[in-house]
């Protein structure tokens, strides 16, 4: 992985995680060749791993195949919400919570 390549380290994203694509805002260029374009997307792997949903990829130099960073997506239900992460060098890290009920109990307010 490259920090040449990238404006921020692992910027934090908030709630956005990625289950495809590239941050490209946070691409300043191919350190190896110089060049600025599209991120090619490679060795894409996904599977489950002890109930929880794990893809991963690689962000290529579209140019020279220069490995610009190691993408990593993961999913898994805890209780009663469904969990989302992300850690990436160019895309950042995010994490993301969300309920499967009808009304999330942690957006309830009390009554009284």
């Amino acid at each position: 992985m490259c920090g040449g390549c990238v404006g921020t380290e692992y910027p934090e994203r908030g709630t956005t995680c990625l289950e495809g694509g590239s941050f490209l805002l946070n691409f300043v260029g191919c350190a190896q060749c110089g060049r600025r374009d599209l991120v090619l997307l490679s060795n894409r792997a996904a599977g489950l791993h002890g109930g929880e949903e794990i893809v991963t990829y690689d962000h290529l130099c579209r140019h020279c195949h220069h490995l610009i960073a190691r993408h990593e997506y993961t999913f898994s239900v805890v209780d009663d919400y469904q969990e989302y992460t992300m850690l990436c060098l160019l895309c950042g890290r995010a994490e993301d919570s969300i309920s499967i009920l009808p009304d999330d109990p942690r957006q309830m307010t009390p009554l009284f």
